[in-house]
């Protein structure tokens, strides 16, 4: 009796099996494989061989599926199937079509990812790239497959049940609505959970800083120190790295070659106050005890998602200025600035506009002959919410004098209309905004010093490197080029890159997790040189001159993770994500 059990179980597995087999639709395959091959094509960021197969494979998966859609579709609709000759004509045309692709992508990929690497000065990708791209799409591919059926099993087993007591068209609605049902709250709670453990890592990360936090600053003209209203512990590691470290009166001295001041860093911690007006409040007072609105330079700055504040970008004007600045900026999270994108914006957003109102406000109220210049500044998430922050009360009336914004996310909305009043003539990843008297870009090819016009009253410039994808992703490009493919390449773009409906989304979206590993200057790798014209631009330091300029570079010119005053400063390995 056992025998025939497993005779009986075996018969059946392999009949199973076999059913499985043949139920794989060629013509679904081979729109996979057509994917695959128009990834392979050239986009922002030069891809390792491992995501590059990880991504051919999530394709072939998505185009197996949009043919079996398409197939269920057209089959629930009645519409004729093709059978005999037709059929089999059409799956010949399909198969051409793949392997003539296939073949011209694989035979120009490696070529094409070295010319961007070459553009990016990267090393470039070894002979066996391909090799390995086959191998991780077929098991990525595989794995997905898998799940597929798995998903198949679910759903028949579901409907089997409720065969039982409804008819069978109710039942394939039902059963097909219980296995999304689930797969959601599945696939709810597994992503739920990730996000959890990451924010509890970054809580723990936070909780150990406070408590083995360095002995605050011994000068009583620093944040933290004990005459300081702010308290050191919770400042948090960005908040002490960006007051401890940075160019003294004595650095900036050397440099300049005449006497210099101390610049004055404010930094309020998330943990200093209960809600972002407190901590803005705490902020202005903390200025206001430094004298910091007798300063030549006031600064208002947004931090990324962790609070980081990138050395690149506050130790040159800091050196433009002989030290007679004041900078200031307010933590909101903890978390990594993806994470915090999607669980508080509200609170970044929240804590730039309470920051800058408090200081904007006070700084209004003070005689025009002797307040500092006011700016704002943010680069990556801290842009997109110091934006946010210079609303229309900030930009009229008597308004701040100007804002420099690096790496601005493809979801400002400020910057969203500031590019699309460019001048058609313009290519869309430097445009032309007027005639230049009011905003200006810049980019690691380009300074924003040419313009018709002179500046104006005001002065904003945004800087943004023509292959960062958190910039220039597209929503829309599922089914339309973004506006920038339609210009003629930058320096540090493909000429190959390529609109293609569905793979371009793919594509970008996996550049946006890749563009913090490219080399400074590209991606999202923003670093000190590239900030240095900008800020003279929009800040207009005294006496300054090109000679200058360039003396500031090569001091600054050891890439984005360290700033002008030399100093190696943690968490500074990209902007973005910290």
């Amino acid at each position: 009796m056992l025998e025939r059990f497993w005779q009986s179980w075996g018969i059946q597995s392999v009949t199973r099996v076999h059913s499985l087999i043949s139920g794989v639709s060629i013509p679904c395959i081979l729109m996979g494989v057509l994917l695959f091959a128009a990834s392979l094509t050239p986009s922002l960021i030069p891809r390792e061989p491992m995501v590059q197969g990880i991504l051919g494979g999530l394709l072939i998966a998505l185009g197996y599926l949009l043919g079996k859609t398409f197939g269920l579709i057209w089959q629930a609709a009645d519409m004729p199937r093709l059978q005999g000759r037709p059929a089999r004509l059409l799956d010949m045309v399909l198969a051409v079509t793949a392997v003539i692709l296939m073949v011209w992508t694989v035979t120009f990929n490696l070529s094409w990812q070295n010319d961007l690497r070459n553009k990016m000065e990267m090393e470039p990708a070894e002979a066996q790239y391909l090799a390995t791209i086959l191998i991780s799409a077929l098991l990525t591919f595989a794995v997905i497959f898998i799940i597929g059926i798995l998903v198949r099993e679910l759903f028949l087993w579901v409907r089997r049940h409720f065969y039982r007591f409804m008819p069978m068209r109710r039942a394939n609605v039902f059963g097909a609505a219980t296995v999304v049902l689930i797969l959601f709250v599945v696939t709810r709670d597994g992503i739920l959970d990730l996000a959890v453990t990451w924010l509890d890592e970054s809580y723990e990360i936070a909780q150990e800083l406070f408590d083995v936090a360095p002995p605050p600053p011994a000068k009583a003209n620093k944040t933290g120190s004990a005459s300081s209203l702010v308290d050191w512990k919770a400042i948090g590691r960005p908040g002490r790295d960006f007051i401890m470290t940075g160019p003294d009166a004595d650095a900036i001295s050397a440099f300049t070659g005449k006497p210099a001041l101390d610049p004055i860093r404010v930094y309020v911690g998330r943990a200093n106050g209960e809600t972002p007006e407190e901590r803005a409040e705490l902020a202005l007072a903390e200025l206001k005890r430094l004298k910091a609105f007798e300063r030549e330079v006031l600064i208002v700055t947004s931090p990324t998602g962790t609070g980081w504040m990138d050395p690149g970008a506050h130790d040159p004007v800091e050196y433009m200025h002989n030290g007679n600045i004041a900078t200031v900026g307010a933590q909101y999270s903890y978390l990594q600035s993806p994470l915090a994108l999607i669980l508080e914006t509200r609170t970044g957003l929240d804590q730039a506009t309470a920051l800058l109102k408090v200081v904007h406000e006070y700084w209004m109220k003070l005689p025009k002959e002797n307040r500092p210049r006011l700016y704002v500044h943010g680069l990556s998430l801290g842009a997109w919410s110091s934006m946010y922050a210079t609303n229309l009360f900030r930009l009229v009336g008597d308004p701040i004098d100007g804002a420099f914004w690096a790496g601005p996310p493809f979801t400002s909305g400020f910057w969203q209309y500031v590019q699309n009043a460019r001048r058609p003539d313009s290519p869309w990843v430097l445009p032309t905004i007027g005639d230049g008297s009011l905003v200006r870009y810049a980019s690691h090819f380009s300074t924003p010093t040419q313009a018709e016009a002179e500046w104006g009253s005001m002065r904003i410039v945004f800087l943004q490197y023509s292959s960062d994808p958190i910039v220039f992703y597209d929503p829309f490009s599922l089914w339309r080029a973004p506006p920038w493919m339609n210009d003629p390449p930058a320096e540090d773009v493909s000429e190959h890159l390529t609109f293609i409906p569905i793979v371009t989304q793919f594509q970008l979206a996996l550049d946006m997790a890749l563009a913090f590993g490219t080399p400074p200057g590209h991606g999202h790798a923003y670093y000190a040189r590239d900030y240095i014209d900008p800020w003279v631009e929009v800040t207009a330091p005294e006496a300054w001159t090109s000679e200058k300029t360039e003396r500031l570079k090569a001091h600054c010119n050891v890439g984005f993770q360290f700033g002008c005053a030399g100093q190696k400063v943690p968490g500074g390995s990209g902007s973005f994500g910290n």
